[in-house]
């Protein structure tokens, strides 16, 4: 597979939606979440913490009109374990692994968003550190290219994570009515540079009109020292 450069894969999607990338630069495990919008609705958010995680929040709660899918907790700590997702599935993920469920099995009792005609996919993210390293896994719940009747559900695993290298999965693969849902295994994407360079990359990249939050984390495998930026476009 073909290693992208985040910035073109980025800046040549004008909407991606959701995404979550996943990865290592030197001794750090890299997340990153961000959200975008078409919508009023959708675009009326922030990203705010919410212990060892975080949660989205209207920006003005009188313009909210429906928290149905946009307002949820993308991330959340479970031990050693760090859950990334663009849903409630979050919750789902939590409860059920903290009840000795894994990963697919907490998945299996969740499908795709209820958004006709889009049919939204849900997209997940699960880091697992131990011993001054860590593995990850990702997941996609789809419709079956638009058909609701059928879930589709995908799960790719990662060990021994390589240098330099993530993995980057989305909700679409590009704007359109409906919006067509992300095909294919998460892309091999470059990740460089410390916290703040590539929270930059990922923002400046991102489309203008329709970006909204991104959420980036960068966990030291040394020490296991945490450090995490949130960019709001709603100030």
């Amino acid at each position: 597979m073909k290693k992208l450069d985040i910035a073109q894969a980025l800046s040549s999607n004008a909407y991606p939606g959701r995404g979550i990338i996943i990865g290592r630069s030197g001794n750090f495990a890299v997340t990153a979440y961000f959200i975008m919008g078409r919508s009023e609705n959708s675009r009326n958010r922030v990203f705010v913490e919410d212990g060892d995680g975080i949660r989205t929040q209207a920006f003005d709660p009188s313009k909210l009109t429906d928290p149905h899918l946009i307002i949820y907790a993308p991330v959340r700590v479970l031990g050693n374990k760090l859950i990334v997702t663009n849903g409630d599935q979050t919750d789902t993920i939590y409860e059920l692994m903290d009840k000795q469920q894994t990963f697919e099995q907490s998945l299996r009792t969740r499908e795709f968003e209820d958004d006709a005609p889009n049919y939204t996919p849900r997209i997940s993210g699960i880091l697992h550190f131990e011993d001054k390293g860590f593995n990850y896994a990702m997941s996609i719940l789809k419709s079956a290219n638009g058909n609701p009747d059928s879930c589709q559900r995908y799960t790719f695993a990662y060990a021994n994570p390589i240098d330099g290298e993530g993995r980057f999965i989305h909700t679409y693969m590009g704007d359109g009515n409906p919006l067509p849902s992300f095909e294919g295994e998460p892309e091999l994407v470059e990740i460089k540079g410390n916290i703040d360079e590539f929270t930059d990359t990922v923002w400046n990249n991102l489309n203008e009109d329709n970006k909204v939050s991104l959420f980036v984390r960068y966990v030291n495998l040394e020490n296991g020292n945490v450090e995490t930026r949130i960019v709001n476009k709603n100030k």
